[in-house]
């Protein structure tokens, strides 16, 4: 019988236990499955909080609905009358210390008309002149390993890249947009600029897909996103899950491995999966040769606050679900959302519920960082009046810090990968390095990570 330890208990562990489990049944294998989480629940940044009516996400708040990964593993699980999907809205981004609405017609505030151009309030009729040298210039230089960043202030100018464009595309992906590739974030722009002559254009030809993906863009569930880890943990009821047990050591002993946990029992197994931060696996493999690249790794820190008031929704702007800080306000958050309006389901009476998030880009980080919980909430309730005219105690608080936590896709992301996925081939054959700090942020993007890296291991032990 050969045995697969499975470490760390979010959702790429479980996706991969659930898709080892599925190959085991489908071939008749005999194979003995085990996961081991450090906390006391799985799930990892996926954890669901109600209180008082409200339904908060401590982490992740809901799935890009257009994957194809979680689609299928929703309906393997049954789930599809338990989903639920996003309210749409205007999207604002707060400058100048006002609101200004994100032109409708645009892709991560990317126009894909003149129109769009021309429409927006954030951009100067200057910056709007300089956005249209996307129209003419050529790509003669930018690859998909190029800077984002670079390649969209190039074609499309500073202002509308800085007043529009970053604000989205910072609170998506946590970093500097110089210092992030094209191919971690959003390829297809290089395509359409090589193939239409202009970004703009590309995505003018191609609106039809993006505005098909804006209506139920999201999807969530009902009782909120833990109903996703609950049903993985419930089907996956047959196989041994340890949790409340770190995992100390990983050595290679005899063409096997053995998994050496806190709480002095060893594991003997065939092949182990360390769905772990890159941080705890470097300190689960300790080994020098891999350090250089592992350092090479790099994540961003989060604080999200949640405040649930006794002040009905309505009284937000209409027809909003949030906003984006750009660098030129007063507030210290980075971005706002109206969770009881663009998720229902998250307020039983229609009662106010917001989350403000509080970024390590951001400048007001630092002095918020070893901030007492008390003094978070101060902070917030002081970007919400300022922002959104709004007073009142909070009747709910939930407050999360996620430090260090957060991966962030640099320039060098890539190839440290390379690097270390083929000095662990060498060195453990056996041992696969999976999940966000590898492989693609988001929860769909660790699905299909974990479904990947089971057919990787069922794929070796078939060969042989």
């Amino acid at each position: 019988m050969k045995k697969i330890v499975v470490i760390g208990g979010g959702i790429t562990g479980l996706s991969t236990m659930h898709y080892l489990q599925k190959l085991k049944n489908e071939k008749s294998l005999d194979i003995e499955l085990v996961l081991v989480e450090a906390n006391d629940y799985l799930g990892g940044k996926i954890h669901t909080v109600q209180e008082n009516d409200f339904i908060m996400e401590v982490g992740a708040d809901s799935i890009v609905a257009r994957n194809e990964a979680i689609t299928q593993l929703i309906e393997e699980l049954q789930l599809e009358d338990k989903k639920v999907y996003n309210s749409t809205g205007i999207s604002y981004i707060y400058t100048n210390n006002e609101l200004h609405a994100i032109p409708v017609d645009t892709v991560f505030g990317i126009p894909t008309s003149i129109e769009s151009l021309n429409s927006s309030t954030l951009v100067s009729e200057a910056g709007k002149k300089e956005a249209l040298k996307d129209l003419v210039l050529p790509n003669e230089t930018f690859t998909k390993e190029s800077s984002v960043g670079s390649f969209l202030e190039y074609f499309l100018g500073k202002e509308l890249v800085e007043k529009q464009i970053v604000p989205v595309l910072s609170g998506v992906y946590s970093g500097d947009l110089n210092k992030l590739t094209i191919a971690t974030t959003l390829p297809y722009l290089i395509d359409y600029k090589n193939k239409y002559g202009s970004i703009i254009k590309g995505l003018e030809e191609n609106k039809a897909k993006f505005q098909a993906a804006a209506n139920k863009k999201f999807i969530s569930f009902e009782n909120g996103l833990s109903t996703l880890i609950d049903r993985l943990e419930e089907v996956l009821s047959e196989f041994t899950i340890i949790k409340g047990v770190a995992t100390k050591k990983v050595e290679k002993k005899d063409g096997r491995y053995s998994v050496l946990l806190t709480n002095g029992e060893t594991i003997e197994a065939d092949s182990v999966v360390l769905a772990t931060p890159h941080h705890v696996a470097q300190a689960i493999l300790q080994d020098e040769q891999l350090d250089t690249d592992f350092k090479k790794l790099k994540n961003s820190s989060l604080i999200s606050v949640y405040l649930g008031f006794d002040i009905p929704d309505e009284q937000l702007p209409a027809e909003g679900t949030g906003f984006i800080v750009s660098e030129n306000s007063d507030v210290k958050c980075n971005a706002c959302t109206w969770t009881s309006r663009k998720w229902t389901h998250t307020s039983k009476d229609n009662q106010l519920l917001v989350r403000m998030f509080y970024k390590s880009v951001s400048p007001a980080f630092e002095s918020m960082k070893d901030m007492t919980e008390d003094e978070l909430v101060e902070v917030a309730l002081q970007d919400i009046e300022m922002s959104l005219k709004l007073t009142g105690k909070p009747k709910v608080i939930e407050v999360t810090k996620w430090n260090d936590q957060m991966p962030n896709y640099h320039l060098a992301h890539g190839e440290a990968i390379q690097s270390l996925t083929a000095k662990m081939s060498d060195e453990m054959p056996n041992v696969i390095l999976a999940g966000c700090s590898y492989y693609g942020v988001g929860i769909a993007a660790c699905i299909k990570n974990g479904k990947e890296t089971a057919e990787q291991i069922m794929g070796k032990f078939n060969s042989k």
